[in-house]
C-alpha cells in the first residue's frame, strides 16, 4: 500500500471515529460505512477527497478525507487528517417526539398499541402507510 491510501478501518481508528480498530472492522462488516456512495469493506483503501458516511448511534456523519494515516496519532494531526461535514443536529424543539412509557407500566393494552402504530404511520398489520 502506497502513502496516498489507507484502509478504511484503521483511518477511522486513526483520527479517532472509533474507540479501536476491532470496532471500525465489525462497523464496516455490519455496513455501517460507505464511501463515496458504495458500502465499504474494511481493507478498501481511501485516498484525499474521498467521502465517508459513517452511521454512529443511529445518526449519519460526513467525513472527508484530507490525509489518509493508518496508524493512530495525537488529536491535532488527527483532526488535520479528517473534514467533518456533518449538518448540525436539529434543536429539540424540532425533533420528532417519541412517547415513552412510564417504567413498571407493564404491556401496552390493545388501543395503546393501535394508538402508537397510528402515530408511527404504520396499519393494523405493522406495515408502513405509503
Amino acid at each position: 500500500m502506497t502513502d496516498a491510501s489507507a484502509r478504511v478501518d484503521a483511518w477511522l481508528w486513526a483520527v479517532r471515529v472509533y474507540k479501536t480498530r476491532s470496532a471500525a472492522t465489525t462497523a464496516c462488516r455490519a455496513g455501517h460505512v460507505r464511501v463515496n456512495g458504495e458500502r465499504a469493506k474494511a481493507a478498501q483503501p481511501v485516498r484525499p477527497g474521498d467521502e465517508l458516511r459513517v452511521r454512529i448511534a443511529g445518526f449519519d456523519r460526513i467525513l472527508v478525507v484530507r490525509q489518509p494515516i493508518s496508524k493512530r496519532v495525537g488529536a491535532v494531526p488527527a483532526a488535520a487528517a479528517v473534514e467533518d461535514k456533518t449538518p448540525p443536529p436539529l434543536p429539540r424543539e424540532e425533533r420528532a417526539f417519541v412517547p415513552i412509557r412510564d417504567r413498571g407500566a407493564g404491556r401496552p393494552t390493545k388501543r395503546e398499541r393501535r394508538d402508537i402504530d397510528k402515530l408511527r404511520g404504520r396499519d393494523a398489520e405493522g406495515f408502513d402507510l405509503e
